[in-house]
């Protein structure tokens, strides 16, 4: 069997999410599309109106929320067949970088055919700004990782949502009210 790329792995991982994830209707899977991680203002015109130059990285899948012509990127997932520090250290700016201009976006990385199960050390000390991390055995994901995985997507997409409505919904009247919050920390093995 020929050695199979990273993009390879990312369009399989694609088609799988697209067949059998059971997401609703308006939720699109993409690969390698870019995704701005900054707005600079160049100039403005006399009314101060900026001109602004975005900045992108491409990214390895993106979920993203469509209803005509309007476009909510959710989730975006980096894809790895190896990791070390310095990807760690990158791929967690990117998701720094990205989640400043898309507030609400939950960001994520999967590790395939690494031939164990168990997430490296390296993730959890530099990999602070990601959502989640999963790691897979092999290319093709087995039953109980597919099923993880998309239980974590299909939270994901939620977590997304509210996200959103408890930053842009904050001042309407009849908004939902909390008085606590808790960012969690949930581990499998």
């Amino acid at each position: 069997m020929h050695k199979i790329t990273e993009n390879d792995w990312v369009e399989r991982i694609q088609k799988l999410l697209q067949h059998k994830a059971d997401l609703p209707r308006n939720i699109n899977i993409a690969t390698h599309r870019r995704l701005p991680y900054s707005l600079e203002m160049t100039e403005c015109s006399a009314d101060l109106t900026p001109k602004i130059r975005r900045l992108s990285f491409e990214t390895d899948l993106l979920i993203y929320e469509q209803n005509g012509d309007v476009i909510k990127p959710r989730i975006v997932i980096e894809a790895k067949l190896g990791i070390g520090s310095h990807d760690a250290i990158t791929y967690s700016y990117k998701a720094q970088q990205h989640k400043t201009v898309i507030p609400y976006l939950r960001y994520g990385i999967i590790l395939g055919n690494r031939k164990q199960r168990s997430l490296p050390g390296r993730l959890f000390r530099h990999g602070g700004n990601f959502d989640f991390m999963i790691n897979f055995k092999k290319y093709s994901l087995d039953r109980i990782e597919r099923a993880a995985f998309i239980r974590l997507l299909q939270k994901e997409l939620r977590f997304s949502r509210q996200i959103e409505s408890l930053l842009f919904d904050s001042q309407k009247k009849g908004r939902k009210r909390y008085f606590i919050m808790q960012k969690g920390l949930r581990l499998g093995g």
